[in-house]
């Protein structure tokens, strides 16, 4: 497939070699990007998880990044929230033109990036009402758990611990970064584990969060999502193999060879 719309580097080329320039990663004016990876490289122990990775969001853009399981669509987003042992070996993290390579997780929180995790989290002893009230701001709680499917007068007062079932956490997590208002909102496999919320849902939340002045970088292994973004890109053996209009990308990752990614590029873009 050769589409004008698609960035696919050179077979054994990492992407940086064969893509938009360093200013622009991913076709996105620099000035126009809330988010660039600049060749970044990643090493969790022997593995090297990301090598030369160059990928861009826009300011306003719902962004879906496509990769089958292993590629390291989880050790990304890992990576651009801060979280401890996550930091580039080679490379940089630009939020808003400022490098953030060496800020903490908490300080990266205050700029405005939250992580909805694909395993949420449980927190003994604190009721969903307090959990979505724990921003300055965030707003009715009640608006929030309607926007996932959730009925306020069940929930709020409901303890976050084991006692939810791990799609009622899923939810209530997804609530949270609505509550928050991120300027960017890093959604890592929504739909995993959600139980009675269909695809759609998933996606007027997302489109939802964007009415709120939200940028959105949704990592799925689910092609049908990348049909609803405004741009996609496709991660595969730690680099961006292929990234443009979101049908042309979903084409792409299907025509992959690999069902788990072995850590090298397919070379099938």
């Amino acid at each position: 497939m050769n589409s004008p719309a698609l960035l696919a580097p050179e077979q054994g080329k990492p992407a940086s070699d064969a893509g938009a320039p360093l200013g622009a990663p991913s076709g996105v004016p620099a000035a126009a990007a809330l988010l660039e990876l600049r060749g970044i490289g990643l090493r969790l122990g022997a593995k090297e998880v990301l090598c030369g990775l160059d990928l861009a969001i826009a300011r306003g853009e719902m962004h879906v990044l496509l990769g089958a399981n292993g590629s390291g669509k989880s050790s990304l987003a890992q990576l651009i929230m801060g979280c401890d042992g996550y930091s580039p070996g080679a490379g940089d993290i630009l939020f808003d033109g400022r490098c953030i390579n060496a800020m903490p997780i908490h300080e990266r929180a205050r700029l405005g990036i939250t992580l909805a995790w694909q395993e949420p989290a449980r927190f003994e002893g604190i009721s969903v009402r307090a959990y979505l009230t724990l921003a300055a701001g965030a707003g009715d709680p009640a608006h929030h758990l309607d926007a996932v499917g959730l009925a306020p007068s069940e929930y709020l007062h409901r303890p976050v611990d084991k006692t939810l079932s791990g799609g009622e956490r899923k939810r209530i997590e997804l609530a949270s970064a609505i509550a928050l208002r991120p300027r960017l909102a890093i959604l890592d496999e929504p739909s995993a584990g959600i139980d009675l919320l269909s695809m759609d849902d998933i996606v007027r939340l997302i489109g939802a969060m964007r009415v709120a002045g939200m940028t959105v970088l949704l990592i799925t292994h689910q092609e049908e999502l990348a049909l609803h973004a405004d741009r996609a890109s496709q991660l595969c053996g730690g680099r961006i193999v292929a990234s443009g209009a979101p049908a042309d990308v979903a084409e792409n990752y299907r025509a992959r060879r690999c069902r788990r990614c072995d850590g090298e590029t397919c070379g099938h873009a």
